[in-house]
């Protein structure tokens, strides 16, 4: 057994409480694993913690009650890389975020740091170079690996000091309130957003079918996850989403399907039965194109749009910082057409940034 595992509510507890060091506000470092790419459904596999000087892992498929780590989070002060992913897994777990989550990609940027991976900031902070062996590896599969535990553990041991690091670089350059405001502004991000998907069949380039074309990719989806659902493997290993775009253009247009040769012919023969299906769905039951607002796009729009990227470009440039972490376009579009109000799409030091009042 892992010397570094907690696999028992009462090791957990022990360790929990021997973490706090006598605290109110606990500090630590948190990253997770799942098995999005190796099962249909999304387990939280594996949480790695690390306090000053000590890195563990937690094995949330062992423990029976994790409810003393949900409490322990609610009063912490948690660091983290890239910190939504984290986040979402945590609040589908305990239905709350830790009190205080600090992202220390948010504050390598805010200091201009262009390549802010893990591994990237790891080197640059400390000079050592993180394996990437384990990235995809199965973290449902028990036991772990040396290589496995290794580049779990080494996911946490250098946040907290890099986190100083980074705080300490903000601070010199009056740019700590900023990373704060962020981190604040990201967490709530997570807690608002609705999970649940209603209507997660629409895949990014879907806007380009007319209603049978969504007829079809609805059909199509629920195809392919209810066969990924039996064969108990994430969506991708049936077809991609481009796959079933493709397909949902032929089919929309007259034209025949081709099927992968690897398909299984009682897989074959569940697609043929899905797309019959299709035929007979009345047109009142084919799915809506959504339709939004279109306001007209004129020279004096195009010159408002083009006098908000220079200021904010002007800005990033005085600040060596990315001018998509002040504003992204889609954002100064929605100013420049009088869709929202700085206040509503911008935080207060981005505002500031751009010079930019309600």
């Amino acid at each position: 057994m892992c010397q570094n595992m907690i696999d028992t509510t009462e090791r957990l507890i022990r360790h929990l409480e021997q973490s706090k060091q006598g605290s109110a506000t606990p500090l630590c470092a948190i990253d997770t694993e799942a098995d999005s790419l190796h099962r249909y459904r999304e387990s939280l596999c594996l949480i790695q913690f690390a306090v000053r000087g000590e890195s563990v892992l937690i094995d949330p498929l062992a423990i029976e009650d994790l409810s003393a780590l949900g409490s322990y989070l609610s009063l912490a002060t948690v660091w983290m890389h890239g910190a939504d992913y984290d986040m979402t897994m945590f609040k589908r777990q305990f239905g709350e975020l830790p009190a205080v989550v600090y992202d220390t990609q948010i504050g390598a940027r805010l200091l201009g740091v262009r390549r802010f991976g893990l591994g990237d900031l790891v080197n640059k902070y400390f000079g050592v170079e993180l394996s990437k062996t384990s990235q995809k590896a199965d973290w449902g599969r028990r036991p772990l690996s040396p290589k496995m535990v290794e580049y779990a553990l080494n996911d946490v041991h250098y946040l907290l000091e890099m986190g100083g690091i980074i705080v300490a670089g903000l601070k010199d350059l009056g740019r700590y309130d900023w990373f704060e405001e962020s981190c604040t502004a990201a967490r709530q991000r997570v807690m608002e957003r609705d999970d649940s998907k209603q209507e997660n069949w629409r895949v990014q380039g879907s806007g380009k079918l007319q209603r049978f074309g969504l007829a079809c990719l609805r059909t199509l989806w629920q195809w392919r996850d209810a066969e990924a659902k039996a064969w108990d493997r994430p969506s991708f290993m049936v077809t991609t989403n481009s796959q079933l775009l493709d397909w949902s253009t032929d089919l929309s247009t007259g034209k025949n399907v081709s099927l992968p040769h690897h398909f299984r012919p009682d897989r074959v023969k569940r697609f043929r039965a899905a797309v019959a299906g299709i035929e007979t769905l009345p047109e009142a039951d084919w799915p809506e194109r959504p339709f939004g607002k279109r306001k007209k796009r004129d020279r004096d729009f195009e010159r408002r749009v083009d006098a908000l990227i220079a200021a904010r470009e002007q800005a990033a440039a005085k600040l060596d910082i990315e001018g998509s972490l002040i504003a992204p376009r889609a954002v100064l579009e929605s100013l420049a057409d009088d869709d929202a109000k700085p206040s509503d799409v911008l935080l207060k030091w981005q505002r500031e940034c751009l010079g930019l009042t309600d």
